[in-house]
């Protein structure tokens, strides 16, 4: 059967975004961004969801647009779609995606560049994201997740490494080129 999806996850900082625009480019497929069609279905910023709603409000709209997602993949769409840091640690949003059979890759790199690119990302774009305290609660968030991110289809190290070379490794991974 011929891949005609794949989902990007992993912590803040690893990457997905970046990347899901290169493998978009790359194999001629759109991407999506989850959080993108959040904030378009909510008419509000993911930062906006969390502080009006909470964590579980904006799990909730997570959820919701999740599913829809994955609905209009079964008509065919050839589409990477990023996932916010959170979602694939969410047992019903996992289960979503397997049942879908579409492919899950973690892009994961070191903590301490995890913590740098997040930071230097919120500094370049103004960027306010909720769950970005210190560095202490920063490792112990990713130590939490990190279970729930080994439990993808592949593990891709992007510590070092382009966003066209991470790209042309999923390719390569996934058979996809």
């Amino acid at each position: 059967m011929r891949r005609r999806a794949v989902v990007l996850i992993g912590f803040m900082g690893a990457g997905k975004s970046s990347v899901g625009r290169s493998l978009g480019e790359r194999l001629g497929w759109m991407f999506e961004d989850l959080d993108d069609r959040i904030e378009r279905r909510e008419r509000r910023r993911v930062p906006e969801i969390f502080r009006e709603s909470g964590e579980s409000g904006f799990r909730r709209a997570e959820h919701a647009a999740l599913k829809e997602l994955l609905s209009e993949l079964q008509t065919g769409a050839e589409k990477i779609v990023a996932l916010g840091g959170g979602a694939f640690v969410q047992k019903r949003n996992a289960r979503l995606i397997e049942a879908a059979g579409v492919p899950t890759v973690f892009l994961d790199a070191g903590l301490e560049e995890l913590w740098r690119r997040c930071r230097e990302q919120g500094e370049r774009q103004g960027i306010e994201r909720p769950l970005l305290g210190n560095v202490e609660s920063f490792r112990e968030l990713y130590e939490a997740r990190q279970p729930h991110y080994l439990k993808a289809s592949f593990r891709q190290e992007t510590g070092g490494k382009t966003v066209e070379e991470i790209a042309a490794e999923v390719v390569q991974a996934l058979g996809l080129g």
